[in-house]
């Protein structure tokens, strides 16, 4: 018997194709679909927008510009053109196999659904396009907003003096200490006799006596003032200190007044009474300043050396950045801001308990000592015990020694932050449109 003649290449692959239809018939289809789908956009990435609360009670105050939302159909989604690049088809005729042979598998496919129009994504209507808040850095400020932020504002700084920097200048305050629901907002503060005693009135009373009372502090008038109260407004204070190391939660009425006070152009600044991050206060003033400053893409930033709080004509220009707390702390100094100025600042190196040692002038008049005794051990111990819960704890970076670098330099880190509070808004009123 003869031997079957050899089968050329093509032969052997038209038998192939005979014998594996399906094969065949899937990769004409994937052939097909991908050249009329393969270059078609079905959706189109959205971005999410801005949060912001506007309105009676919201953050922007009326009558501030804001940016127009994009001109959107209420009742017909705003349609997308897309260009569609479809790869190249090889124009070669597909030459029709045909087989009598058995399929092996028992296949079905669905019936392919074109679509017969072009995908438009889902684009918000115009009552949901938020519109970007006014504490953003693009945003401008109003005439409105300059002249409430000036009327504000205008009784703190007095006259330039006769040369140039915060030294030659004249200021005149007085200070409040947040009074707020729950927590312990008097841990660093306290009436004794009718006379205030603690943290913020010795800084305020170094302040004073170290300028030669160009400061006009008003020391002795330090006072706790009630958030939900109209005082806020008819006082004026550059800011407000917010102290405690509990928990809390403000009222309605105190979120409101204090977004209204910080569109004025005053200052809320926290200082946690238990240094370091994850206390109960640190994560209570953290989540409650976001109901003060909503916006989503809102939250504490760390000051960087070069911000202005720090380079900006500083009363000490020695303190070049951030002092170390107590017991050593140095976390960074946190801020948000309204139109690019400070608005809430918060320390959590518990600067108020090294406020707490008080220092006086010494005799020579110009070099400062401590005002407070050591113990046994001539040790100096923690004044705030109240606070502290333990009586006697020895905080082991106090110390008046040359160059008195705890102590004082927490002292006069106090009163740059002070001095760029009451200076902050200057230049941008300068050159803000006027009524």
């Amino acid at each position: 018997m003869e031997a079957p003649e050899p089968q050329s290449l093509l032969d052997r692959l038209i038998e192939k194709f005979n014998n594996s239809r399906f094969f065949t018939i899937s990769f004409v289809l994937h052939v097909l679909l991908i050249s009329i789908f393969g270059g078609t956009v079905l959706f189109e990435a959205m971005q999410e927008p801005p949060d912001f609360e506007g309105g009676e009670g919201g953050f922007v105050a009326a009558g501030e510009q804001v940016a127009a939302p994009p001109p959107v159909s209420p009742t017909q989604p705003q349609e997308t053109t897309f260009t569609v690049t479809t790869p190249p088809v090889n124009s070669s005729t597909v030459t029709a196999i045909t087989t009598t042979a058995q399929n092996p598998l028992n296949f079905s496919m669905d019936a392919v659904i074109i679509p017969t129009a072009a995908v438009k994504p889902n684009m918000p209507s115009a009552a949901t396009v938020a519109t970007p808040s006014a504490s953003m850095p693009s945003a401008a400020m109003t005439a409105q907003v300059a002249s409430q932020i000036r009327e504000f504002t205008g009784g703190w700084g007095k006259s330039t003096g006769s040369g140039t920097g915060t030294r030659q200048r004249e200021f005149e305050f007085t200070a409040y200490v947040a009074q707020y629901s729950g927590g312990n907002w008097d841990s660093t503060f306290r009436m004794v006799a009718n006379s205030p005693r603690g943290a913020l009135p010795n800084l305020l009373e170094y302040m004073s006596k170290e300028s030669r009372n160009k400061v006009k502090t008003n020391y002795q008038n330090v006072k706790p003032i009630k958030l939900d109260s109209s005082e806020l407004f008819t006082a004026k204070p550059p800011f407000i200190f917010f102290t405690g190391s509990q928990d809390f939660v403000l009222t309605e009425k105190e979120v409101e007044n204090l977004q209204k006070y910080v569109r004025l152009g005053g200052a809320i600044w926290g200082d946690s009474s238990v240094p370091g991050r994850g206390s109960k206060f640190d994560i209570a003033f953290r989540r409650e300043m976001r109901r003060i400053m909503p916006d989503k893409d809102k939250d504490f930033e760390p000051l960087d050396a070069r911000d202005p709080m720090f380079t900006r004509n500083p009363y000490f220009p020695e303190i070049k950045g951030v002092p170390r707390g107590i017991n050593y702390y140095d976390e960074p100094v946190y801020v948000m801001r309204y139109f690019d100025q400070i608005s809430i600042i918060y320390t959590a190196n518990d600067y108020a308990d090294m406020w707490e040692f008080g220092i006086k002038q010494a005799e020579d008049g110009k070099s400062w000592v401590m005002n407070v005794d050591r113990d046994a051990r001539n040790d100096y111990v923690a004044q705030n015990s109240r606070l502290l819960n333990v009586a006697g704890l020895y905080l082991h970076n106090v110390n008046l020694t040359p160059p008195m670098a705890s102590i004082i330099d927490c002292y006069k880190f106090g009163t740059n932050m002070i001095i760029h509070l009451l200076t902050r808004w200057e230049d941008k009123l300068r050159t803000a449109p006027r009524l």
